[in-house]
């Protein structure tokens, strides 16, 4: 049986290609209704769809969702991004964007960005401008020059601005391929 996670990415991988999707586990089904493809929990109802009318898919999910963070997941896997606020109906909406050539992008809680952000502090003596790690401000991707926590916010300094987050906010951020950062077992020891 799949686990839900499992199963997301593969809603979210065919919804990508616009095929149509029928898959369960004890927890979700995805399926094909009319011209989208659609997430159902069955203790949630509608968590998820895929819109096929424009050339690239969109996707909806809904925003109080307990499945949200995997979502966020699969779809960053696949490119696909927050975009804008929640709709009328609880909704955010997802739209793909470009990952620059090289990179890999990832949708965590800020504290793992901290935590790939200690491993590489020590290519700062360098010199020049770090471009191992970025991070999605205004529709661009910025590179970070540093990174601090305190009181339980975690401070983003780029070229141009400072971003907030708190420690459990949902970041979308891109590491170099071939930075060797080990997103998923990254521990706090440094």
């Amino acid at each position: 049986m799949l686990s839900n996670l499992d199963l997301i990415r593969e809603f979210v991988e065919k919804s990508c290609h616009k095929q149509d999707v029928l898959l369960s586990n004890s927890t979700l089904i995805a399926q094909t209704v009319y011209k989208s493809n659609q997430l159902t929990a069955k203790s949630e109802g509608l968590i998820a769809t895929a819109q096929f009318n424009n050339k690239l898919p969109e996707f909806f999910i809904q925003a109080k969702s307990s499945h949200w963070e995997l979502m966020n997941q699969a779809l960053a896997e696949y490119c696909y991004l927050l975009k804008g606020e929640i709709d009328h109906r609880g909704f955010y909406q997802y739209q793909y964007y470009k990952v620059p050539k090289g990179y890999q992008m990832h949708c965590t809680k800020s504290v793992m960005l901290w935590r790939a952000w200690w491993k590489y502090r020590k290519n700062l003596l360098k010199g020049g401008i770090p471009l191992d790690l970025l991070i999605q401000n205004r529709d661009s991707w910025y590179p970070i020059r540093d990174l601090i926590i305190s009181d339980g916010l975690l401070y983003i300094k780029t070229l141009g601005s400072e971003i907030e987050f708190h420690a459990d906010d949902l970041v979308i951020w891109l590491s170099k391929i071939n930075t060797n950062l080990n997103i998923e077992n990254a521990d706090s020891t440094g």
